[in-house]
């Protein structure tokens, strides 16, 4: 499928960008070869497919670690390389004025 120049015009105004002439050229080539690919996929039968692994029931069932108290990091570990601090917090730059 040939990818013509009123379309990449509009991808250009969508992502407010400026192409060169190379790079339109490039960009409408790989575009053409990805709209080809996908009419090719367009064509594969998946009817009755038993390969449907994705869509099958499974068991459900938590995989996420138990909670467990420990010990947290330190203030001098957690602040060691902090670019400012002020006693035991992270100085930034006000934002609200």
């Amino acid at each position: 499928m040939q990818f013509e120049n009123k379309d990449l015009e509009y991808i250009e105004k969508l992502a407010r960008i400026k192409l060169t002439v190379e790079e339109r050229k490039e960009i409408a080539g790989q575009l053409s070869k990805i709209l080809d690919y996908v009419d090719k996929l367009k064509k594969v039968k998946i009817d009755n497919n038993e390969s449907d692994v994705f869509l099958q029931k499974r068991e459900k069932k938590n995989i996420l670690r138990p909670d467990k108290i420990r010990k947290s990091l330190a203030v001098e570990d957690a602040l060691k390389n902090a670019p400012q601090r002020k006693g035991d917090f992270f100085k930034v730059p006000k934002i609200i004025s």
